[in-house]
């Protein structure tokens, strides 16, 4: 298959890729998306087809604003609408119940479905000029960090799809929050580029679910993108070492190998030279963690390193996402450093 590389300015040529049932990946603040037109099977279908991806594992459909949403969601709250005031457009999805019009093979057979308003300018064009709902799980292999250039998406996908988008970089870095509204309390599913302190200042206490800290197990079907594979995960095996970043930065050390490559905080650079070797920024700075994490764990594919140890951020702010991230590449093989 021919891909074709797109300018910000073909917006028409994308949205034409979306409503003639190809396959587009597209940019979005979080991270780039690959997607198709979500309300029809077969373009859907070609996603699972291109990614490698298992059929249980729902789509989440991107929508241009929140008028949107009741043309696919039924019984929705008011929660969702004051989250969209807040948050809309922005890296945050929600889980609601959805009309029949949305195709089983988008939610993976559930009953309900993962809308979000990404605030990428030219994906919110395509949006609008294709004037249907896009899915769009990340545009990467299945279970390889996700794509947060047009490059990355060129590494994986090139051939198998019809465009990509170059919208340049993604400035979050790792994808949407992901919240049940169908449950009381609300649900964190999956944290990514909005906080979860964010979330609760707006719906009040959040149950968080054990697929942000730990893999579901093989009977259990995944209500939201990101819940029960192993994902995100380099050539490498991955082990995460959590605790201060003095005492895992020296865990590393006193247990790293010659073949060893190291994911760490800027400060502690310096101390694995004649290693492979890929800063997450600074230490405090979350934010800039979120947005190298996947750039970071896709520099190894590519070397001879045998195995990666990478430094864990604590958990508050945008640090849930970057721990979650880490640890399922590591297919949550984490060690405590004391």
């Amino acid at each position: 298959m021919e891909t074709k590389l797109l300018a910000p300015e073909q917006v028409e040529a994308g949205a034409d890729i979306i409503r003639s049932g190809g396959l587009l990946a597209i940019p979005t603040e979080t991270v780039y998306g690959l997607g198709a037109n979500g309300l029809d099977p077969e373009a859907v279908r070609r996603i699972f087809a291109a990614k490698g991806r298992p059929q249980d594992n729902p789509l989440i459909l991107h929508i241009p604003d929140s008028s949107w949403l009741e043309r696919y969601c039924a019984e929705i709250p008011p929660e969702a609408y004051a989250l969209a005031e807040r948050f809309w457009p922005g890296p945050l999805t929600m889980i609601l119940k959805r009309k029949p019009l949305v195709p089983d093979v988008t939610t993976g057979g559930l009953d309900t479905v993962g809308m979000r308003c990404p605030s990428h300018p030219v994906t919110l064009a395509i949006l609008r000029s294709a004037g249907v709902p896009v899915a769009a799980p990340s545009a990467n292999i299945s279970g390889r960090p996700s794509c947060t250039t047009a490059a990355h998406v060129r590494e994986d996908l090139w051939g198998n799809i019809d465009g990509i988008m170059d919208g340049g970089p993604c400035a979050v870095g790792v994808e949407s929050t992901i919240v049940d509204l169908t449950v009381t309390p609300p649900r964190l599913l999956r944290p990514g580029g909005l906080p979860l302190e964010e979330l609760e200042d707006v719906l009040g206490p959040v149950a968080v679910d054990k697929a942000v800290t730990g893999l579901l197990s093989e009977g259990e079907q995944p209500r939201a993108p990101g819940m029960k594979y192993r994902h995100y995960a380099p050539r490498a095996p991955v082990t995460v070492v959590t605790g201060p970043p003095e005492a895992s930065a020296a865990y590393i050390e006193a247990h790293m190998g010659k073949g060893s490559g190291i994911v760490c905080f800027r400060e502690y650079l310096g101390r694995f030279s004649g290693h492979v070797a890929c800063e997450l920024g600074p230490a405090e700075d979350r934010a800039e963690q979120a947005r190298r994490v996947f750039d970071a764990l896709r520099r190894f594919d590519g070397t001879d390193v045998t195995e990666i140890w990478a430094q864990c951020p604590d958990r508050r702010g945008l640090g849930l996402a970057v721990e979650n991230r880490l640890k399922k590449a590591a297919g949550f093989h984490v060690v405590e450093a004391e």
